[in-house]
């Protein structure tokens, strides 16, 4: 073999490794980006949920304050119908009683 074609060999070879070293590099690269990239992903999409937890706790309080006004307000109206029956059967077992009592 002449000293030409072991040369363009080596420089064959040299050339190889460089690319094989650029290729695991690249590729190592690649690996350390995607890591970064979807830890920032991860954190995005967390930040984002706690966000939406935040407003749906935030809107079944208002709800919840909300029904428990109208509740309150239903049962102020049905504890005045009571106290309104209970008066006018009040005032007629009052007349009833006096009644008896007159008409003996």
């Amino acid at each position: 073999m002449s000293l030409e074609a072991m040369d363009a060999i080596a420089l064959a070879e040299e050339k190889a490794r460089r690319i094989k070293t650029a290729a695991v590099q690249d590729a190592k690269n690649a690996v350390q980006n995607a890591q970064e990239t979807g830890k920032i992903v991860v954190a995005a999409a967390d930040a984002k949920a706690e966000e939406e937890i935040h407003d749906l706790v935030k809107k079944a309080d208002e709800k919840a304050k909300e029904d428990a006004a109208i509740l309150a307000s239903n049962t102020r109206n049905r504890k005045a119908a009571m106290k309104a029956r209970a008066d006018r059967k009040m005032d007629e077992a009052v007349n009833r009683v006096m009644e008896r009592i007159v008409n003996g």
